[in-house]
C-alpha cells in the first residue's frame, strides 16, 4: 500500500493585547494549495505572549493530518526562541518552575510533536 505524502502547510500567525494583561486576540491563516482557512478569537483579559502562542496552537490543532510539514510565519521571538533555542524542553524538564503560560506550552507541545514544524520570523523581527 502506497503511503500518502505529508501535506505541506503554510501558517501565518499573530497575537496581541492592549496592555499586559488586557483585551486581546489572535489570528491564524492556514494555506495548503488552493485551500485557505482563517481562525481567530478574542479574549477580555490576556497577554501578548499568550495570544502569540495561542495563534500557533490553534493553527496546529486545525490540521487534519498527522505528520504535516508546516512552515509557521510569526513575529513572536517568544514562541520561536522557546522552541528553537531549547527553552521549552528545559521548562518541561523543570516543570515550568517560575515560568508563565505552562498550560498553553503543554498544549502546544502535544500538538507540535505530531508534525514537522519550521518557524520563520516575519521580516524585521
Amino acid at each position: 500500500m502506497k503511503e500518502e505524502p505529508s501535506p505541506t502547510i503554510t501558517m501565518f500567525t499573530d497575537g496581541s493585547s492592549l496592555g499586559n494583561p488586557g483585551p486581546g486576540g489572535y489570528g491564524t491563516l492556514l494555506l495548503h494549495g488552493q485551500h485557505k482557512k482563517e481562525l481567530s478569537a478574542g479574549f477580555r483579559l490576556t497577554t501578548n505572549n499568550r495570544m502569540e502562542l495561542m495563534a500557533v496552537i490553534v493553527g496546529l490543532e486545525a490540521l487534519k493530518h498527522k505528520n504535516s510539514q508546516v512552515t509557521v510565519f510569526t513575529d513572536s521571538r517568544y514562541v520561536v526562541d522557546a522552541v528553537e533555542k531549547g527553552w521549552l524542553l528545559n521548562w518541561i524538564k523543570n516543570r515550568f518552575k517560575g515560568k508563565k503560560n505552562s498550560d498553553l506550552w503543554m498544549r502546544f507541545w502535544e500538538i507540535y510533536q505530531l508534525h514537522t514544524v519550521k518557524f520563520c520570523l516575519h521580516p524585521g523581527q
